[in-house]
Parts: structure tokens; C-alpha cells; sequence
């Protein structure tokens, strides 16, 4: 065991199911680090904040409509019981911008962040617009709550963390750290039901090696995403060496 940072990077989630924290963030290396003192999770319930004795936290929707809304007294009095510490307050929903790596690293810079894991048909407008929330998306789907998208966000920013990863050659290399997907990985045996590692991964060539990986790098983004190749193709055009498209 590692000595504890002094200023550990901090995890807050507001959530009704306290009981589903850490899950995977407890697993791991990402549950190696918070027992090394790397980084912290708090759980805030927030049905603690409900004003009723039935412990209310949802109403009908204004207007008419289908399922339920969170009430905005509940959940401005939960946020309000977390100390910001200069941390972004951070709202999971699908209609928010995607999450980047680029965002990823960013908040894995800063003191930690506090995610707000919706539930229902989502959390009242003028919460988000009163605490300026940033609304954020993990993908095109529907969960049915935050907590799963708050895990994922969570554990993509502490495995970037100082002393996390084993090598810091590690996150180097991955999809979208350098603007492509990643390419193909092998390891022993050398054949495996009729199919062979690519030979020049053998070869003990590394600048053939790099080059293979580069432009299967190249190969899969095209095929698999287009809109993150154009993304690349742009960025490259910019520094004035940029690559022709097929």
C-alpha cells in the first residue's frame, strides 16, 4: 500500500441507491487505488433530503406526460450538501455532449467531480440552470438512472490518475488518446486455431511495428468512425502534414 496522497482526487455522487456505490470502482486497480488513498467516493443519498415523511423525491410532470420528474427542492437541498471544493457539478443525461477523453483528462487534472445520477423521467430544468450543471451524455442509449453512466465516468478519470496504471506508456496509446481507435493487440501462442500472429510483430523491427500499428490505427478509424477520422484529418490539416482520404 501507497502513502496516501495530502489532496487525494475526489469522487461525490448524489443518487437514490446509495447501495449500488462502488460496484466496479471498488474492483481492480481503480479499487486498489481508493484503498491506497489515490482518490476517494462519497455517496450522497438523496432521499435523505426529502421533506415528507413518506420521503418523497418526485412529482408530475408540468404539463402532463408520462413517469415522474425529481423535485427541485430535494435535489438543490441534496447538492447543497456537498462542499464543491472547486470540483464541476456534473448532470448524466443523454440529451448532454458526449463524453470525451479529452473532458476525461481534464477533470482527471483537476480536485475530482460531483455527478448528479438521474432517475425518472430526469431532474427539474431550473436545478440544472440554478447550480449550472453540466449535462453530460456517456452515449446514444437510455439507462434507466445515472449511477452505471457515473461508474463509467468515475473510472475513466481515476485510471488516469498518477500511480494507477502500471505504465504510463499504458493510456499513451489507447483509442482516442491520439485522435485514432486503437489497434489490434496479440499475445502467445503464436497460433491459435489456425490463425497467426502478424509476422511483422515478430520481426523485432520496431519501425516496421509502429508503422503496421499506424496504419491499422488509420484503417479501423475509417471504417469503424468516420465522424472521429474527419475530427483527425482536420486537427492534421491545421499542423500542415495532414493525411489524404481513400
Amino acid at each position: 500500500m501507497t502513502d496516501s496522497p495530502e489532496n487525494p482526487w475526489r469522487a461525490t455522487a448524489l443518487t437514490l441507491f446509495p447501495d449500488a456505490f462502488p460496484g466496479v470502482l471498488g474492483a481492480s486497480i481503480i479499487g486498489g487505488a481508493e484503498k491506497s488513498g489515490i482518490w476517494q467516493l462519497e455517496t450522497v443519498d438523496i432521499r435523505d433530503f426529502s421533506t415528507n415523511r413518506h420521503r418523497t423525491v418526485d412529482d408530475t410532470p408540468a404539463g402532463g406526460g408520462p413517469g415522474m420528474v425529481l423535485k427541485p427542492d430535494v435535489a438543490d437541498a441534496a447538492i447543497d450538501s456537498v462542499a464543491r471544493d472547486g470540483r464541476p457539478l456534473i448532470y448524466l443525461t443523454p440529451r448532454g455532449k458526449p463524453l470525451t477523453q479529452k473532458r476525461v483528462r481534464q477533470l482527471s487534472s483537476g480536485p475530482g467531480l460531483i455527478v448528479f445520477c438521474g432517475r425518472f423521467e430526469g431532474l427539474d430544468q431550473r436545478v440544472i440552470e440554478a447550480r449550472q450543471m453540466e449535462e453530460v451524455s456517456i452515449g446514444d442509449f437510455i439507462l434507466a438512472g445515472g449511477e452505471v453512466a457515473a461508474q463509467a465516468m468515475i473510472e475513466a478519470c481515476v485510471r488516469l490518475l498518477p500511480g494507477v496504471l502500471g505504465a504510463s506508456e499504458s493510456a499513451d496509446e489507447e483509442s482516442f488518446e491520439t485522435g485514432l481507435l486503437e489497434y489490434p493487440l496479440y499475445t502467445k501462442p503464436r497460433e491459435w486455431k489456425d490463425r497467426a500472429i502478424p509476422d511483422v510483430l515478430l520481426s523485432g523491427d520496431h519501425g516496421k511495428i509502429a508503422k503496421w500499428r499506424r496504419d491499422k490505427q488509420i484503417e479501423i478509424t475509417k471504417a469503424r468512425r468516420p465522424d472521429i477520422w474527419d475530427i483527425y484529418v482536420a486537427a492534421d490539416a491545421k499542423k500542415g502534414d495532414g493525411h489524404e482520404r481513400d
